[in-house]
């Protein structure tokens, strides 16, 4: 394992920089800790350090793979580049020795960093009341500042810890479980715990610790601490990890006191959301996602905040925009679970659909970066086009409008890790898997008012789901996921949770044709784009890092197929 015997000295500095530098030997956990105690004692910023130190680690899901989103991993979209890493999934030559998503080294650089803060911050009381004049008025308002925001960091680093073996859960199965930092005599070679092991762990991380951490950073006092983790995400990720745990990959005998747990787990977030929590659904679906939106509504549970800048916008601007490059282009697997609205155009297909179509994707014959798009063989966005997109489709989620990319226009985007509509849908989930679709066991919803919540959102506005029993209802889930959370990092992983991945991703991916006929107006043929490739003999789990297997002495067990 990756737990060799090496000791690392750590200054804050190094761990706190060193997100790329240290990656491929992440778990060389084994610290000196000779100097730290004295340094925390005579300069209690280092504490704070080491409280921050956790979140270097957490990825930016903007450039999960081949610097873009992860969406061309599943079949929301296909990736323009020929020669792009996501072909590793796509054809399924992924391997133990090049996973272009293996952010194992990563995580476990991030549960270090919890591991390394929670150890040194014990005793926090003391080290802050050395570094306070507690004899003075000012100073005793200031320790007592101190330690409470100490011991909201302490629950922020238990629950970054059950987030990241969330994430390595997820991905992987069952991983070794490390609790601590290693010293010298510590033996390093450890072997995986099993999955319900880890599950359990990132469950009693959150049920631990989840009352010392902050319950809405907005409303209180602190508010220049928004964007810290708070309760609502802490339950978030603890719920986010039974529903893994209920769902068919890990639960093939259906058990329904895994579902149980997993609904009665999400209702804690919505109890939350309507007392101190404060989250509602955004308004605007359309514009949630642009600029600081993201950040300042009360549907975020949880983002990650990011400088200016518009590498997305570069990344994924049609080819003939000025410093675009097409980047991943939607599917028309994805496109065709936009419901219509109204009754269907036969000679356009994108009018009268549901309205998150038009927030999500470019459509031909939709206006984007100040012209219409025009894919036909004389437009301008001519499908012929090198690099043009090989789907008719442009990626829209997530990108500004007619930024000048020549002049390096920017602007921010934040990644919402948690929102509210996901917690309602996967709320509704296990409430219909529990108890079908119109009990709510005494909750505050049924699983058909919480989707149906998300569908009512005013710029949306689609009609109530009437899927009548708890098969229809399913499909009508799974639907909607598709469509509401579209290029938020969520398809792959259901896909993968749900056991469908094996069917879904083993078809061709989709596209349209498109030309004019002699009145002029856009003609569609459906074509397929991409063959894929999913083994379901090995690919529902990644597999480890062969680099680590062999480190480990044997110790650690490589998945099955790989």
């Amino acid at each position: 394992m990756i737990l060799k015997r090496l000791i690392l000295k750590i200054s804050l500095v190094l761990l706190i920089a060193s997100t790329a530098g240290c990656k491929k030997e992440f778990l060389e956990t084994k610290i000196d800790l000779a100097q730290t105690q004295d340094i925390l004692n005579t300069n209690f910023s280092t504490l704070i350090q080491f409280a921050n130190a956790p979140y270097v680690y957490l990825r930016n899901d903007f450039s999960v793979i081949d610097n873009n989103l992860f969406a061309p991993a599943s079949d929301e979209a296909v990736q323009t580049s020929p020669s792009a890493n996501v072909r590793l999934f796509n054809n399924g030559s992924l391997n133990p020795f090049n996973n272009p998503d293996s952010y194992y080294g990563g995580y476990y650089q991030g549960i270090r960093a919890a591991n390394y803060f929670l150890e040194n911050a014990v005793d926090y009381k003391t080290i802050l009341a050395k570094n306070r004049d507690t004899t003075s008025p000012t100073g005793r308002l200031t320790y007592k500042d101190d330690t409470l925001n100490m011991g909201w960091y302490r629950g922020e680093a238990h629950a970054l810890r059950a987030y990241f073996y969330l994430e390595l859960v997820k991905r992987y199965g069952g991983v070794p479980l490390v609790k601590k930092t290693f010293t010298i005599n510590d033996n390093t070679d450890v072997p995986r715990a099993s999955f319900d092991e880890v599950i359990n762990f990132i469950v009693s991380e959150v049920d631990g610790f989840k009352d010392s951490m902050q319950v809405n950073w907005k409303t209180s006092p602190y508010q220049n601490n928004d964007g810290r983790l708070t309760r609502g995400a802490a339950l978030a990720i603890k719920a986010r990890a039974l529903l893994l745990a209920a769902s068919p990959l890990h639960n093939p005998a259906g058990d329904l006191v895994k579902w149980q747990k997993a609904a009665a787990a999400f209702n804690d977030v919505i109890v939350l959301a309507r007392g101190a929590g404060a989250y509602t659904l955004d308004a605007s679906y359309a514009n949630y996602f642009l600029q600081n939106n993201t950040i300042n509504s009360n549907e975020t549970i949880w983002a990650i905040r990011y400088a200016a800048g518009n590498a997305i916008e570069r990344s994924n601007y049609p080819i003939a925009t000025p410093g675009g490059n097409s980047g991943i282009t939607p599917t028309e697997n994805l496109v065709s679970a936009f419901e219509n609205k109204g009754v269907p155009d036969p000679t356009n297909p994108f009018i009268n659909r549901d309205p998150r179509l038009a927030f999500n994707v470019v459509t031909n014959g939709s206006t984007w970066n100040g012209r219409l798009i025009d894919q036909s063989p004389t437009g301008t966005d001519k499908m012929s086009n090198l690099n043009a997109s090989r789907t008719g489709y442009y990626l829209k989620k997530f990108l500004n409008d007619g930024l000048n990319l020549v002049q390096n226009t920017t602007r921010v985007h934040h990644w919402p890790v948690i929102r509210y509509a996901e917690v309602l849908l996967s709320f509704a989930e296990a409430m219909n898997e529990a108890y079908g679709p119109d009990n709510n066991n005494g909750y505050v919803f049924n699983a058909r008012q919480a989707i149906n919540a998300v569908r009512a959102r005013p710029d949306v506005g689609m009609p109530v789901v009437v899927a009548a029993d708890k098969n229809a209802f399913r499909l009508a889930l799974k639907r909607e996921k598709q469509v509401e959370l579209a290029f938020e990092n969520h398809r792959f992983w259901d896909l993968l949770r749900w056991k469908d991945a094996e069917n879904l991703l083993n078809q061709p991916m989709r596209g349209l044709q498109i030309t004019k006929n002699t009145t002029g107006r856009f003609v569609y043929a459906v074509a397929n784009i991409e063959n894929r490739v999913f083994n379901a003999s090995r690919m529902y789990f990644y597999p480890i890092p062969q680099s680590e297997i062999n480190k480990s002495n044997s110790i650690l067990k490589q998945n099955p197929g790989w």
